[in-house]
């Protein structure tokens, strides 16, 4: 898989515009944040690419298009703020929700062991022997 077509990249540049908010360096976050953008649609356009050639990725291609589209909302709301002014909380959310979608196959991922299973029973053959 490419670089582009991986949830880490998006998920990595978005946590880090988080932390550079918190940290106090906006402008940082700014463009951590846009940069997530082509990032998070490599990996929606590979996850939505695998759905629709038919393999059982659904949860992959609905988390990561959503995900793009709180990142792009996030930024759409970061821009349009005032200069100067705090970061808007919406666009703080928006960021935060995208990386709960991006690690949302890694939850089900580590539950999967705890979904119960069907025993498959078998039954004893007795052998006659001619």
């Amino acid at each position: 898989m490419s670089p582009m077509g991986s949830r880490v990249l998006p998920l990595v540049l978005a946590l880090g515009a988080v932390l550079a908010d918190a940290g106090g360096v906006h402008r940082l976050g700014f463009w951590l944040l846009l940069l997530a953008v082509p990032a998070a649609a490599g990996a929606a356009f590979v996850g939505v690419g695998d759905v629709l050639e038919g393999k059982s990725a659904w949860l992959r291609g609905i988390s990561t298009a959503l995900a793009l589209a709180l990142l792009l909302v996030g930024s759409a709301v970061r821009a349009g703020a005032p200069v100067g002014s705090g970061v808007p909380a919406v666009a703080i959310s928006a960021v935060v929700g995208a990386a709960l979608l991006y690690m949302l196959p890694v939850l089900f991922w580590v539950l999967e062991p705890l979904v119960p299973r069907p025993r498959v029973r078998t039954t004893a053959r007795i052998r006659t022997e001619p």
